[in-house]
């Protein structure tokens, strides 16, 4: 981590990016120099860093189902933007406010309000692609640029945060305050683009084509937008701003905006019903070409064979299949998971019940508030009247076991996970829930199997806190106390708290067992973060859970 500011600078540069007046801006020539400002490595550290404070606050919304969702649907979105290879990372806020940021590195976050918002996940599917854009668009770095080429206001706001955060003491998953600074600082790079006309029309013309791209409706961005303007209109009366959507204050809607998404829509919409073939070109719309096929195809850069007739190329995108099928449970779970508590969920769905029939997927989400709750039994037996109706279903499947595993009902839990296992065994929700229900058990033998089934996920879950601290447990209760050392420090490190895991290294370090191979993992990881301990302490910044000993 290069040399930081001193504090008093961080806090100043933090309140006045916020409270600067916007202005418009036009998009830099091809000479800007935007992209020299950070390296692709720096934008990736300092996107990993945010994330790993707001998990640390406790405002990160961690479930293995949702992450798949919201990933699936980000990942195709992403293929088919102006820059596919560009690396992405999706995660979902627990926070019920309607909003969403993309920020440095590619780092995209939904708040769960904004789906429970939605009305169909071709809307959440039209919000990505817009931050998507602003990402591709390099919209967060020219806005740094604007503001101070010299200097990094983005990561001297998220640390002045983090140290203001921390001098006011309390527990690390403390106090709310906390986390609303930290969360204010994780959305000051997309205030820093809000209410630029330019940026915004870029974003939504491309996000826009995108969802077309990806087999999703492109009227869904304008659907959205219309939504929100609704909501700011009935919210126009209040005295009290919080009242107003946040995504209203960071993505200003206007008739003009509304009318100029639809008519980009209806554009497209005429192109596919007309049949043609589209190659992308990111400098400008894309050429499209009649094939005769009565739909779209975009052609890549791969398959632009100049000796074939248009129709013969190959067709990259046929294996789309549009929604993921998983909306629907999606945002109920989302409700059960930013309830205040399960019970309060459960209440919930029984107000909605009062006025109409709940529909299946409603009963889904009423079943895992149930199950959350501690109601097992309960919640078991409408997870069970549901497969029936959901034969198959694996967000139904993966919550019947769970609640027959909590309930005492092992044999057929672990029946209904490992078959599931057979079927995907490198499935992460699956490998994740069952490792662990058996965790749960506390037994050495339940430890070796969680570990063989987490082994799959291994080489890809290097950065996944939710796995290392799975499989840490898994370890633990297996014997392998030196595997758990390891991934008991990386869970910390990921979650926020390098601190804390590089105390855990160095005690496994001491130990005389370590094999070879073992030490070599240990000094490694020791190496790559004493550095930002070392510069966090330089800050003033200590986790508060080792200063106490």
């Amino acid at each position: 981590m290069r040399r930081i500011l001193p504090l008093a600078t961080a806090v100043t540069l933090s309140l006045a990016t916020i409270c600067a007046p916007a202005q418009d801006m036009r998009l830099p020539d091809i000479g800007s120099s935007a992209g020299e400002l950070l390296s692709p490595a720096q934008q990736e550290q300092y996107g990993a860093m945010l994330l790993a404070q707001l998990r640390h606050y406790e405002y990160v919304l961690e479930d293995p189902l949702i992450d798949s969702w919201v990933d699936t649907m980000g990942s195709r979105l992403a293929a088919n933007s102006d820059r596919p290879e560009q690396p992405f990372t999706f995660f979902m806020l627990r926070d019920r406010q309607i909003n969403a940021f993309a920020t440095l590195g590619g780092y995209i976050g939904l708040n769960a309000g904004l789906v429970l918002a939605s009305e169909r996940e071709d809307e959440v599917a039209g919000v990505l692609s817009h931050e998507i854009a602003h990402v591709t668009q390099h919209h967060v770095l020219r806005a740094v640029e604007r503001a101070q080429r010299d200097q990094l206001p983005i990561l001297l706001a998220m640390l002045g945060a983090i140290a203001a955060a921390q001098a006011v003491g309390g527990s690390s998953s403390g106090n709310a305050t906390q986390a609303a600074m930290v969360g204010a600082m994780g959305l000051l790079q997309q205030r820093q683009i809000n209410y630029t006309r330019s940026n915004e029309q870029e974003a939504d013309r491309l996000g826009i084509r995108t969802l077309s791209r990806s087999d999703y409706d492109p009227t869904a961005m304008a659907d959205f937008f219309v939504t929100m303007q609704a909501k700011s209109r009935t919210n126009a009366a209040s005295y009290y701003d919080d009242l107003i959507p946040e995504y209203l204050r960071t993505h200003p809607m206007t008739s003009m905006r509304i009318t100029e998404a639809k008519q980009r829509a209806e554009q497209i919409s005429r192109d596919n019903r007309n049949g043609q073939v589209c190659v992308r070109d990111p400098e400008g719309p894309d050429q499209c070409r009649q094939d005769g096929s009565g739909r779209p195809r975009y052609d890549t850069e791969g398959s632009r064979n100049p000796l074939l007739p248009w129709n013969l190329r190959p067709d990259l995108t046929a294996t789309r299949s549009g929604s993921t099928g998983h909306y629907e449970l999606a945002r109920e779970r989302l409700r059960v998971l930013s309830a205040n508590t399960p019970d309060a969920a459960v209440s919930e769905y029984d107000g909605i019940a009062r006025n109409k029939p709940l529909t299946e997927a409603q009963q889904y989400g009423r079943s895992i508030a149930l199950l959350r709750a501690g109601k097992t039994r309960e919640a078991a037996n409408a997870l069970s009247g549901l497969l029936d109706a959901r034969p198959g279903d694996t967000w139904v499947t993966l919550g019947l076991a769970e609640a027959e595993a909590r309930s005492g009902q092992h044999d057929s839990a672990d029946a209904r996970f490992e078959a599931l296992l057979r079927q995907s065994p490198d499935d992460r929700p699956t490998a994740l829930t069952y490792a662990r229900m058996l965790a749960e058990r506390n037994t050495p033998e339940a430890g070796r199997r969680a570990q063989a089934v987490l082994r799959p996920l291994l080489s890809r879950s290097g950065e996944d806190p939710g796995f290392q601290a799975v499989f840490a447990r898994a370890c633990e209760i297996a014997g392998d106390e030196i595997r758990a050392g390891e991934a008991y420090a990386e869970a910390a490190y990921l979650n926020g708290r390098p601190e804390m895991a590089l105390a855990r290294l160095n005690i496994l370090k001491k130990r005389d067992d370590l094999d070879y191979y073992a030490r070599a993992r240990i000094e490694s990881r020791i190496a790559a973060i004493t550095p930002i301990v070392l510069e966090l302490r330089r800050q003033g910044i200590r986790d508060e859970d080792l200063r106490r000993r």
